[in-house]
């Protein structure tokens, strides 16, 4: 793994994750009924504070396309999911409390676990793509979770439904995040016409727009405890089953190779776990809304 990779990787962890924490604060404020509607987003454009968090999560958005210029997927996604570190250091610093022994579980369990994956793993390129058949396949596995999650939340809105909605944005970022390694390709390949010529950043945007929606819609109806974590869990989860499943990333398939990239990835989740559930995250006003909802 390059350093730049490396540094590039962080940068955007570093800018997604403050993102996320704006967003959240601006968007738990919005009126229910703009619940997964583009209504959502026009009602919070006016908000300067969501207005900082999106140009944080672009400024990351940037710095994640630039690490997968030049790293596969399955190398660059875990090491975006330490995103929820940074999350936690800007809210630990807004509300004072202290790392404490959960803390710091969490925090270790979370780079041990990124860690871990890539050490055991050792993610890097192979083919370039594999055949049509299996590339929609993959795509269309992930999209189909998406949207299932999906239909489940709008019916669980104040319940499980910002955890399922985060989990659905999370399945379509990782997309993205495959989508924009092989636009990249294509631009390096043939320059604009090239790029403009594929799909694949067409693509990108609609994923972009869709799991936008989800993201703010799950903000807006669940505390950031709720929505973050799944969000965090789910998109290096999607980004490397894209890598191994079209991009022809490949990793290490021995036994003790497998076991490895197993630990890690049940670190990164277990570490996601606890660091949502520390005091520092906001816990927002769920409890309120949800009681205004059910007398509406």
């Amino acid at each position: 793994m390059s350093l730049t990779v490396l540094l590039l990787a962080l940068s955007a962890a570093c800018c997604l994750g403050f993102g996320f924490v704006l967003q959240q604060d601006a968007a738990r404020r919005a009126p229910l009924g703009d619940f997964l509607s583009l209504r959502l987003l026009l009602d919070l454009v006016r908000v300067p504070r969501w207005l900082a968090g999106i140009g944080c999560m672009v400024a990351g958005m940037v710095l994640g396309a630039l690490a997968l210029s030049y790293g596969e997927v399955s190398l660059v996604e875990p090491l975006l999911a330490t995103n929820l570190l940074f999350a936690m250091a800007l809210s630990r610093w807004r509300t004072g409390c202290r790392l404490g022994r959960q803390g710091w579980a969490g925090l270790w369990l979370l780079a041990g676990g990124v860690a871990c994956f890539l050490v055991a793993g050792q993610p890097h390129g192979g083919r370039a793509e594999v055949g049509p058949l299996r590339h929609w396949l993959v795509i269309g596995v992930v999209v189909g979770l998406a949207v299932l999650l999906t239909a489940h939340a709008k019916r669980s809105r104040m319940g499980s439904g910002p955890a399922l909605l985060a989990l659905a944005a999370g399945l379509l970022y990782g997309l993205q995040d495959a989508l924009t390694r092989v636009s990249g390709q294509r631009f390096g390949e043939g320059g604009w016409p090239a790029l403009l010529g594929s799909w694949q950043v067409y693509g990108v945007l609609v994923l972009g727009l869709a799991g936008l929606v989800l993201v703010q819609s799950a903000f807006e109806t669940g505390t950031l405890r709720m929505s973050l974590p799944a969000l965090t869990a789910a998109q290096p989860l999607a980004g490397v089953a894209c890598g191994v499943g079209f991009l022809g990333d490949r990793l290490q398939t021995g036994p003790w190779a497998l076991a490895g990239e197993a630990a890690g990835l049940v670190a990164i989740v277990a570490g996601i776990v606890l660091l949502s559930r520390h005091p520092a995250m906001p816990s927002g006003v769920a409890q309120v809304r949800e009681k205004v909802l059910v007398h509406s």
